[in-house]
């Protein structure tokens, strides 16, 4: 089985579950099939710098696998282009996966994102809900006070609320997907692999910069 069909039968399964439909209702495909374009185009939330949105899960094994390769791709992006991980939410079950990546975040403990990856797909820990996510932070050196006080504060419901919102207006009905300038969307479900993903997406930072 190819990977493209493999990456649609699992987007297929999310999507099933999640009460949503597969072929986003915004995203017009384009010829070649390599992206879509995002009809109406979405404003950028950093003023005067063109947004690369990364649509993941932690949960998500193909997330998992093309990690390593955005973030080495992020580190080379002109300045005028900000990278911006986005953690997505198909259904409740997932919500304490999204406050953990934004909790790490407050906390400037982001170098234990890969260490999320991993812990669940290679040590096949079960950190999926807030008891399980808060022993294995704290597990890592994070002080467990520090980590709940901010797991429940306004400030990551917010952020919470703002992704939610972002996933909606791209219509992203699976993950990985990478948005480029509010414009574009990309995947390995377009592309047939993860790195012609990232190719892509290049492709469409540099459109953007040109236009």
């Amino acid at each position: 089985m190819s990977l493209k069909n493999l990456l649609l039968r699992t987007f297929a399964f999310v999507a099933i579950g999640s009460g949503m439909l597969f072929v986003p209702a915004t995203q017009a495909q384009t010829a070649k099939g390599q992206y879509a374009t995002i009809e109406p185009a979405q404003p950028s939330d950093t003023a005067g710098k063109i947004e690369v949105l990364e649509f993941f899960a932690y949960s998500c094994s193909h997330c998992n696998t093309i990690e390593p390769m955005i973030q080495t791709w992020a580190k080379t992006l002109p300045e005028n282009v900000v990278f911006k991980p986005v953690p997505v939410a198909f259904n409740a079950s997932m919500a304490d996966l999204q406050k953990l990546y934004y909790s790490l975040e407050s906390l400037n403990r982001l170098d234990l994102h890969g260490e999320v990856f991993k812990a669940i797909h290679t040590e096949r820990k079960r950190i999926y809900d807030a008891k399980a996510i808060t022993d294995w932070v704290v597990s890592k050196g994070v002080d467990r006070k520090a980590f709940e006080d901010v797991f429940n504060s306004f400030g990551v419901k917010s952020k919470i609320m703002r992704a939610d919102e972002l996933a909606k207006a791209y219509n992203v009905e699976g993950t990985p997907t990478v948005a480029v300038g509010g414009k574009y969307v990309t995947s390995p479900t377009m592309t047939n692999s993860y790195e012609a993903t990232i190719t892509q997406a290049q492709k469409l930072v540099e459109m953007v910069n040109k236009k």
